[in-house]
């Protein structure tokens, strides 16, 4: 592979002597195979050959993500020799970006454990809501992030759950108030306690009336208005997404899914290509709060630009997602990427807004289509509610709007 990258044998000469030669040269085949271009290829060997040079303190490279760091940022590892060196922050990016991915891809990359307390409790909870319960993975997910929280806190006091009281419960959420949590943000974590240690009085590892004492800060119903932009806003951000730059091009079509469906940023980023039906104009989304795919019309503005996206803005990679990463090595986008996408367009913009990610355009969407008449029901389809409860709080927009119709167009979006 080393003689792919340089005509010069004093420059393939370099690479093969420097250490990790084998392991350097097999990610460089994976990259090459995956469609990384000369260029990029060769930039990727010159700074894995410094990390090499770097890492030779680790013989088996079986290191963590914060020992890349340390190495890339000059800091001192045990037994290395030198003084730290000044690099720029771009060097160090480039370094932790390409160390990161080629170890990860050997499988060396090794994840520091932070051991949550009362792990095997919080497992069988989460076991129990999704094969008793029927919980989506989101839902769980969301409920196990919110418990290994407190589970951490209080396990630092050393004492059982059996000994738990619901005093330590409000310290917890008294801290977490300190700490800027917000009314609905209590009311969440206090429920997801309450939840699990109901579970937990149940099966006899919790206080029986632990559960019960638990008291969520009130929230009023239909209290909060919906916190996205208005359509006018929305028709200005899409209006400004360029038709040129792979990123743009992708970036729009995400958009019209978020605005114009209303999909959660996890369902867009789950979006594979098998989910779209060409030949009947059809979009399949799969749905993360249910179990079963939800199937549209597939819009030709939406259709247009997936389909800009694919020809000209995807980078080729064997993965089935629609929307990767634009760097090597091409991953899926997170769920959390989104947020890039939809953010800083709307500061630039000058929108106000209270949130400014991409749910904030999925509340957009349902304004639109309260004010376009829609009746509840049909909006709660459209954005996939499993009832009506959640629908409502768009009803106050405009209540005297609410009307059935028997279709609808959202119109403005070219």
């Amino acid at each position: 592979m080393f003689d792919q990258l340089s005509h010069q044998p004093s420059v393939i000469a370099r690479h093969r002597r420097a250490p990790y030669a084998d392991e350097r040269e097999q990610y460089l085949a994976y990259c090459a195979q995956r469609g990384d271009s000369p260029a990029t290829l060769l930039g990727k060997a010159r700074v894995l050959l410094h990390v090499a040079r770097t890492l030779t303190v680790y013989p088996d490279l079986h290191v963590t993500l914060d020992q890349v760091r340390a190495a890339a940022e000059g800091r001192q590892a045990p037994g290395h020799p030198g003084r730290p060196v000044r690099k720029s922050r771009w060097m160090i990016r480039q370094f932790i970006d390409d160390a990161g991915a080629w170890l990860r891809q050997l499988g060396y990359l090794r994840r520091p454990v932070d051991p949550i307390p009362f792990h095997d409790r919080l497992e069988e909870y989460a076991g129990w809501a999704q094969h008793e319960r029927g919980f989506s993975e989101t839902t769980i997910c969301g409920r196990r992030r919110a418990i290994a929280q407190f589970l951490r806190w209080y396990g630092s006091r050393d004492q059982a759950l059996s000994a738990l009281q619901v005093t330590d419960v409000d310290a917890y959420l008294a801290r977490g108030a300190e700490h800027g949590w917000r009314r609905a943000t209590l009311h969440g974590v206090a429920e997801c306690l309450r939840a699990f240690f109901r579970f937990g009085g149940d099966q006899g590892w919790a206080p029986g009336a632990l559960a019960a004492a638990i008291h969520p800060p009130r929230l009023y119903a239909l209290e909060r208005l919906p916190a996205g932009p208005a359509w006018a806003d929305v028709q200005r951000l899409l209006a400004s997404v360029g038709t040129t730059r792979p990123k743009d091009v992708r970036d729009r079509a995400i958009l019209l899914l978020l605005a114009i469906y209303g999909l959660r940023a996890r369902e867009v980023t789950r979006l594979r290509l098998d989910d779209l039906d060409w030949a009947h104009d059809l979009l399949h989304v799969p749905r993360v709060k249910g179990h079963a795919a939800q199937t549209y019309p597939l819009l030709p503005a939406v259709g247009n630009a997936i389909l800009q996206h694919l020809e000209h803005g995807r980078p080729a990679s064997p993965a089935r997602e629609v929307f990767l990463t634009l760097l090597s090595p091409h991953r899926p986008l997170s769920p959390q990427a989104l947020y890039a996408v939809v953010a800083p367009r709307l500061k630039t913009l000058g929108v106000r807004t209270v949130h400014v990610g991409p749910h904030a355009l999925r509340h957009a969407c349902a304004t639109r289509l309260v004010a376009k008449g829609f009746s509840l029901k049909a909006i709660g389809d459209h954005l996939g509610h499993r009832s009506t409860a959640a629908t409502r709080i768009y009803a106050k927009v405009d209540l005297p709007g609410l009307r059935e119709v028997a279709a609808f167009d959202l119109g403005g979006l070219r």
